[in-house]
């Protein structure tokens, strides 16, 4: 189904549009997938677990001899990325036998130009390792609740996922606390997989921790790395969120993140601060 203005509003963040040549895969972004800065770009969220997708993907080649699950993952925002056509590519460009090094592209395909790129480090699966699943937290998201988005922001995104504050919440300043899930899948009529969960929730640590009046300010990330310690276990992750800003345009906002069972991952972002 599309809306008034074309952007197919199917309950997905994305459609398949298929393959049209070898290791290149089109889809159409859905109204889910919509920035809280304007309905025409998409929030950081869905192009990561887009491309976490891509990369989990991948086949190593003849020296992969183990599964592998992702360690690292960085993406680099090249521009806004547009709610709708879109094209994804990736490859393996450090091929080994214990670590791979993969990339993936995001293309909008309207304008012909990449969009999105993002790295990982993708390590052997092993479940016999010196760790355990750390300490869960005092709470779960049957402890949280929810609050209103601000009235500046658009929807898409923020009303396709969950949200249920611990702690802050987007128009209170400070850092926030907050279990997230998203209500729709990535990809229509697929089953999102732990880590592309955790990337489509992640990015927004920024609007968790927001130090700044969103009707005032942009606070916008132009990448984002996660270290991920193991896969999340279930749908609801929390974000533990901090904002931090400097005396100039540049902003960090990190995170730790958590499932019912401990800690899964560490975030830190760059952010462009500028007035609205």
């Amino acid at each position: 189904m599309k809306s008034s203005n074309g952007i197919n509003t199917s309950t997905a963040f994305y459609v398949s549009q298929g393959t049209d040549q070898p290791a290149k895969e089109g889809f159409l972004a859905t109204a889910a997938t919509g920035s809280p800065w304007g309905p025409g770009s998409q929030h950081g969220g869905p192009p990561a677990a887009l491309l976490t997708r891509a990369i989990e993907r991948l086949d190593g080649g003849p020296e992969r001899v183990v599964d592998r699950v992702v360690g690292r993952f960085t993406m680099e925002l090249l521009g806004p990325v547009p709610v709708g056509p879109l094209s994804v590519t990736a490859s393996v460009v450090r091929p080994g036998r214990s670590v791979e090094l993969c990339e993936a592209t995001l293309y909008d395909d309207a304008r012909g130009r990449a969009v999105a790129r993002a790295s990982a480090w993708r390590f052997p699966i092993n479940g016999d390792g010196p760790g355990d699943l750390g300490e869960p937290l005092p709470h779960t998201h049957r402890d949280g609740e929810p609050h209103d988005r601000p009235t500046s922001w658009s929807g898409g995104y923020l009303d396709a996922v969950e949200w249920l504050w611990v702690k802050g919440a987007v128009m209170d300043p400070g850092p926030g606390l907050v279990w997230m899930r998203p209500s729709v899948p990535l990809v229509e009529s697929e089953q999102m997989s732990p880590v592309q969960r955790l990337m489509a929730c992640v990015d927004s640590a920024s609007g968790v921790s927001a130090e700044l009046d969103p009707g005032q300010w942009n606070f916008i990330n132009t990448e984002l790395t996660v270290h991920v310690l193991r896969p999340p276990l279930g749908e609801w992750l929390c974000l533990d969120a901090q904002t931090m800003l400097g005396n100039g345009s540049v902003g960090m906002a990190t995170s730790s993140v958590y499932d019912e069972h401990g800690l899964v991952a560490r975030s830190a972002q760059a952010l462009l601060i500028a007035k609205r």
